[in-house]
């Protein structure tokens, strides 16, 4: 049976921040503060080592896929993988998880000396699936397990809503495109390194040979997505612009046809 947390640590901080957040008292602090210990304020543990959330989200993020696969299998018994992965996916999702570490109020407990970069709109969304790899680590899959569940699904998550949001951009723009005939192409126009030295993407998309929508990133699939978002959203905001893209299309196939 796990053992109770001694009274001397209830109600002192750091711990009472922890317990507002995830509803018991840690055992093991020091995970805790390391899951919010961002990259840019590593510190330096006793044997030398520079310490981050960075492992500790890498295991939470393994961690939350197999608890919220876990969850879905017994939620949907009669469901194919197909759909069980597509909603894993809407779940765990980046936007999805910065959002929930927000409404936990985890921004407030994160430490970092990058705070205003734009590469921190995913830095809460890290933070929670460090916090994941912690309570694993220090209560079990079981406690995870719970927290996943009663605390980010039932309390702050809609799954109702989750099943109809629009994950994919990239895939809805390319069937768009294969439906009507009209070739979606990708394109990373630029590459740099931000002032952290993370890899940026900038990507355009081309429908026909028209670009209707760019996108930046910290990876290129981030910036394709992004830039897929923008070309959905003019496609379906102008039936012109569909009309002028798939006439362009007709024209150039009657085109070549002539010239055949």
């Amino acid at each position: 049976m796990k053992r109770v947390k001694a009274i001397p640590h209830r109600g002192k901080e750091p711990y009472l921040s922890f317990y507002n957040v995830l509803g018991f008292y840690p055992d093991r602090i020091d995970l805790y503060k390391e899951a919010m210990t961002h990259r840019s304020s590593s510190i330096r543990s006793k044997k030398g080592k520079w310490v981050n959330n960075e492992r500790l989200e890498f295991l939470g993020d393994a961690i939350l896929d197999a608890i919220v696969a876990d969850i879905l299998y017994k939620k949907f018994e009669h469901k194919k993988e197909g759909f069980l992965t597509s909603t894993r996916s809407r779940i765990v999702q980046r936007e999805t998880l910065n959002k929930l570490a927000v409404d936990l109020g985890l921004d407030k407990l994160i430490v970092s000396a990058t705070r205003n970069l734009a590469h921190n709109t995913n830095i809460n969304g890290d933070a929670l699936e460090a916090l994941i790899g912690a309570i694993y680590l220090d209560q079990g899959y079981r406690v995870a397990k719970k927290f996943v569940f009663e605390t980010l699904i039932k309390q702050h998550l809609n799954i109702d809503k989750v099943l109809k949001s629009e994950v994919d951009f990239k895939s809805r723009l390319i069937e768009w495109g294969q439906k009507n005939k009209v070739d979606v192409t990708f394109e990373v126009t630029e590459s740099s390194y931000d002032t952290q030295n993370n890899p940026v993407f900038i990507s355009c998309v081309k429908v026909g040979n028209v670009e209707i929508g760019s996108g930046k990133g910290y990876s290129k699939k981030e910036s394709h997505q992004k830039a897929a978002k923008v070309a959905i959203k003019k496609l379906r905001e102008s039936n012109d612009l569909q009309d002028i893209l798939t006439d362009s299309t007709k024209s150039d196939s009657e085109e070549n046809d002539k010239e055949s």
